[in-house]
């Protein structure tokens, strides 16, 4: 099938005022500037913007209506697949071409069923289960031990030995990157947790390199930045507590900085008040110290929101990373983080540009992104292309 899309275009670097993208099966085959309409296609779209499909770097598929530690483990797995799914479905009519799944119990599949053409959503690179130490934020400590680490979505591991043994589990459940806790996190409404020592963290990266993978290190505070640049992580993933010394050595290392700013808009529900200031005080330094640090080094930062398909974090609004992140850098710099630059973070080859040769994930917008930011909500995707499949996106679906 040939497709031809016609519009401003947003390369994923550059803008064309007026261009036409020429797609054939599953691949671009021609970028013009100006207007070339083929009488060879099968079907012309016209819009105000067409731009590569956008990327979430960081979410989970955990299907829970409950946002908290425990739903997570003990939801019903059945309940998971057939949310997830959905979730898969409202993904992609909302633009987005490409996920990265950092632990869940049923991503890998997803992609799998995607790829074999038996659901419909983006291709997700997939963590199978993360990484976690015995105790940590995300061991539901209401729960047995032996009990919580059967049904946990993390393969719990102590020492280096042990955590080589779970990145080649995680491999044997389909991995595409490994997903690793170097701290802990807010989960459990107390003080952040420690994560993996700096000599487990190098064993899970070495081992990780050595299969072809890359790494991405959920990451709060000094000690954990240090421990994740000095292992060789690939991707930091929330960054709280970045200062000028761990932003200058991420950025020697040329390690991606995914600060999953819309996950902490969510109101916090602790009972106790000292957690709760602890929390909020890390947020507020996180939405100004540590941004304003991030971008004044020039930090490689790419769209992840840590959404999990709750329905206080829903899988369809992934697009406001990208609104808040224009707080911090120019619009047109927030639609490469969500496009070329999330590709890059993320190892991919051959998407997240608008290129000859490149994969067909395109989406056609009605509005402008480039002049705010809101205009990437689902009822301004009009029609998502994925792998040169067109799909209608909700702003098709917005006008009936």
């Amino acid at each position: 099938m040939k497709l031809t899309l016609i519009g401003k275009i947003f390369d994923g670097e550059r803008v064309i005022p007026k261009g036409t993208v020429v797609v054939e099966d599953d691949k671009i085959v021609d970028v013009i500037e100006g207007e070339e309409n083929s009488r060879a296609s099968s079907k012309t779209i016209y819009a105000d913007l067409i731009m590569p499909g956008l990327i979430d770097a960081h979410l989970h598929f955990f299907g829970v209506e409950e946002d908290n530690v425990l739903s997570w483990n003990i939801v019903n797995e059945i309940d998971v697949a057939i949310r997830s799914t959905r979730d898969m479905e409202t993904l992609l009519r909302s633009g987005f071409t490409t996920v990265r799944d950092l632990g869940s119990k049923v991503a890998v599949r997803l992609d799998r069923l995607q790829r074999r053409g038996e659901i419909i959503g983006p291709r997700v690179i997939a963590s199978g289960y993360s990484l976690a130490i015995t105790g940590g934020n995300d061991d539901p400590k209401e729960l047995p031990l032996d009990f919580a680490q059967s049904i946990s979505y993390s393969f719990y591991c102590d020492s280096p030995y042990e955590c080589r043994k779970a990145v080649r589990k995680a491999i044997r459940q389909g991995a595409t990157v490994i997903k690793v806790y170097s701290s802990g996190a807010f989960s459990q409404g107390g003080r952040i947790l420690p994560g993996f020592a700096l000599d487990e963290l190098k064993a899970i990266v070495e081992e990780s390199h050595r299969a072809g993978l890359l790494v991405a290190s959920h990451a709060y505070g000094k000690e954990a930045l240090m421990n994740s640049i000095m292992a060789g992580g690939d991707t930091i993933e929330h960054g709280l507590g970045l200062d000028e010394e761990t932003a200058q050595m991420i950025k020697e290392r040329g390690i991606c900085y995914i600060p999953t700013l819309a996950t902490y808009q969510i109101p916090f529900e602790s009972v106790n008040p000292e957690a709760k200031m602890y929390r909020e005080e890390m947020i507020r330094r996180h939405f100004n110290e540590d941004m304003k640090i991030a971008v004044e080094h020039g930090l490689k930062i790419a769209t992840g929101t840590d959404y999990v398909g709750s329905k206080k974090r829903p899988h369809g609004q992934n697009y406001i990373e990208a609104v808040l992140l224009s707080r911090y850098m120019s619009n047109i710099d927030a639609l490469r983080a969500s496009t070329s630059v999330a590709s890059e973070c993320l190892g991919l080859r051959n998407v997240g540009y608008i290129r000859a040769g490149f994969k067909a994930d395109l989406i056609a917008v009605r509005g402008d992104p480039l002049a705010s930011l809101e205009e990437l909500s689902p009822s301004h995707i009009m029609y998502v292309v994925k792998d040169g499949k067109i799909y209608r996106g909700y702003g098709n679906y917005s006008e009936e």
